[in-house]
């Protein structure tokens, strides 16, 4: 080969060499900066609650909460940061929580069975209004000390916080203006703000429980623990499957000069939907509650055969005597007037605001237990009471 030619040929060779030099260091740069990217996730874990949404991925988890109030104008995203674990960058302008967390206040009892159930309830430091709390496993927290009471939702003790210096404060906004949670956060503490009250399903409001199990690395007995109450909850149903709902029932009490009943897309009507009842405001659409007169209650419901009175009533003579219009109704007269407000912790909170919302398999059977005896025989009420 002549010599101008060899040298051709090295020239291509230490091009083609510097050419496959640069393509691996370009991969290797690429590869580096996919490190900072968010990599492929396997989709939301939550299945029925409505406000939440859990995406789990390698070293972190990302946390939306939508709905979080009534006609709310915004929704929240969090991350949960993994020791070790690296945040891209386009997560860093969302509040990021160190996980597993190590100290909680949290500011609704709603939330103390989720603690319970993943056996974390002695990492709660602070609570408001701590005579609201019905479990007698956080109670002894209490009344040792290692819970601290910290105020009011909406007058929360800031400096008391500020020592306690809790990792994570989880609490709850009610509509757009929530000058309390700012106040917080601009003390430099992390808010989570949480909206398991929004959810209008009996699973829905349970699901919370994987918000917690992220929360304290806890995520795969936290979905052992909501799969059993899945489970339990379709046993139930299975029970009264072939059941007619030829039960009427009456809901609410008078509360001033309205009665509020729970319409027919609520928490309360599916449970009675679900137990085979004939729930007489199952009709009205939406969720929450609905006001009405006493005639109009009374023109509807004067001969329904079940009443479930809100209120934490003992007998049917405290019952009678805080309305003497009571007595015009057919399921006080039949001894069929029943509460689930009844069942107080030792210093006053109601057990059922407190468990209900976690255990709807409980609820579901209590209400099973009710219209239809007959397929539970033995079946120890958990929340619900008969005024007699």
């Amino acid at each position: 080969m002549p010599l101008n030619s060899q040298k051709i040929m090295n020239l291509k060779c230490i091009k083609f060499s510097f050419l496959v030099l640069l393509l691996l260091l370009i991969g290797c740069k690429k590869s580096e900066q996919s490190t900072n990217k968010i990599s492929d996730v396997s989709g939301n874990t939550i299945l029925y609650a409505k406000s939440l949404a859990v995406f789990k991925y390698e070293g972190y988890s990302i946390v939306k909460v939508s709905n979080p109030w009534p006609e709310a104008n915004k929704n929240f995203t969090y991350v949960l940061k993994e020791k070790n674990g690296s945040v891209p960058d386009s997560l860093k302008k969302y509040t990021t929580i160190q996980v597993p967390l190590q100290s909680i206040v949290v500011t609704s009892t709603t939330n103390i069975p989720f603690l319970e159930m993943l056996r974390v309830e002695k990492l709660l430091v602070g609570f408001p209004h701590t005579d609201y709390v019905s479990s007698i496993k956080t109670r002894k927290l209490i009344d040792a000390g290692a819970v601290k009471n910290i105020g009011q939702n909406e007058k929360l003790n800031t400096e008391q916080l500020i020592d306690l210096a809790p990792d994570l404060i989880v609490s709850y906004g009610v509509d757009n203006n929530n000058p309390m949670i700012d106040n917080l956060e601009k003390s430099g503490l992390k808010v989570l703000i949480q909206a398991d009250w929004m959810e209008q399903t009996p699973l829905g409001k349970a699901e919370w429980i994987k918000l917690y199990g992220a929360l304290f690395g806890k995520e795969k007995e936290a979905k052992i623990l909501f799969e059993t109450i899945v489970k339990n909850y379709n046993d139930a149903l299975a029970l009264v499957a072939s059941q007619k709902p030829t039960a009427t029932v009456l809901y609410g009490s008078m509360y001033q000069d309205q009665w509020y009943v729970a319409k027919g897309n609520s928490w309360v009507a599916q449970f009675m939907k679900d137990a085979k009842s004939n729930y007489l405001w199952a009709d009205v659409e939406g969720t929450g509650s609905l006001g009405l007169s006493f005639e109009k209650i009374l023109d509807k419901a004067k001969t329904a055969n079940y009443w479930i009175a809100t209120g934490s009533f003992k007998n049917n003579a405290e019952f009678k005597n805080s309305n003497p219009h009571y007595s015009q109704f057919d399921a006080l007269k039949n001894n069929n007037v029943y509460t689930f407000e009844s069942k107080l912790g030792s210093t006053g909170g109601t057990i059922y605001y407190e468990l209900a919302p976690s255990r709807p398999d409980l609820v579901l059977k209590d209400y099973i237990k009710i219209f239809h005896p007959e397929v539970l025989p033995n079946y120890t009420f958990t929340f619900a009471q008969k005024l007699n």
